[in-house]
């Protein structure tokens, strides 16, 4: 993620035409994933490395070491307890930084992505809510405090974080975009994601990814009349 061409945390136009996988194992009983909600801090930190070296057992089952350099170490997916601690571990230095700094919106930011990073959402949002506390116009902050809200089952919470983005620039792309997919995979509300998006096009008509919103309106619609014809 540190590598990805991002806009810099120091400005205020933050959203980014870049799809943020969702990981549905984390989705709390939400039961569906938004996979395009779009990412809202910049600077992410270096993503966790999931790469782990498991040794293999001799025929007399006793462990043999590291596989040979010649084969590839098979890879072992990390819990979620194992991704926490490697954000603590990232997010130490921060922590310093904080005891001289507490007011410093960027620290809690950078906390807050660390945490998101790990799949760590209850926790991120709590620094991402105490980095707005310092910084409330700071959508992409914001967008990203949501987006945790959401994973974390908490669907009106998100919007209504996303809706007070809209006080502030109520034709900010990433805020209508976001506002669309969770009102139409969180809340079932087809009317209400389809206006969002329907305004995202008409205040950006040259959006980078227009096809992509211009096919959820689409597969949005179908799905409500199929909905409806199984009612009847």
């Amino acid at each position: 993620m540190a590598d990805e061409p991002i806009v810099p945390a120091a400005t205020k136009l933050t959203w980014q035409p870049r799809p943020l996988m969702v990981m549905c194992a984390v989705c709390l009983g939400l039961g569906m994933a938004a996979g395009y909600l779009m990412r809202g801090s910049a600077s992410a930190p270096a993503p966790v490395s999931t790469n782990v070296t498991v040794a293999t057992p001799d025929p007399a089952g006793q462990y043999a070491g590291p596989m040979p350099p010649t084969q590839a170490p098979p890879k072992e997916t990390p819990t979620l307890d194992d991704l926490k601690r490697m954000a603590d571990k990232q997010a130490a230095s921060v922590l310093v930084k904080l005891k001289s700094d507490p007011k410093n919106p960027q620290l809690w930011n950078q906390l807050g992505l660390v945490y998101k990073s790990a799949h760590q959402f209850k926790e991120a949002g709590g620094y991402f809510e105490k980095s707005l506390q310092y910084d409330p116009k700071n959508l992409g902050v914001r967008a990203d405090y949501a987006s945790c809200l959401y994973y974390t089952g908490d669907v009106d919470g998100a919007l209504a974080q996303l809706n007070q983005s809209l006080t502030y620039d109520p034709k900010h792309a990433g805020t209508l975009m976001n506002i669309g997919i969770i009102k139409w995979r969180g809340k079932n509300d087809v009317d209400g994601a389809v206006d969002a998006w329907e305004k995202l096009l008409q205040y950006h008509p040259d959006f980078p990814q227009r096809d992509l919103v211009e096919q959820m309106v689409t597969q949005a619609k179908q799905g409500a009349k199929t909905t409806s014809g199984q009612k009847g």
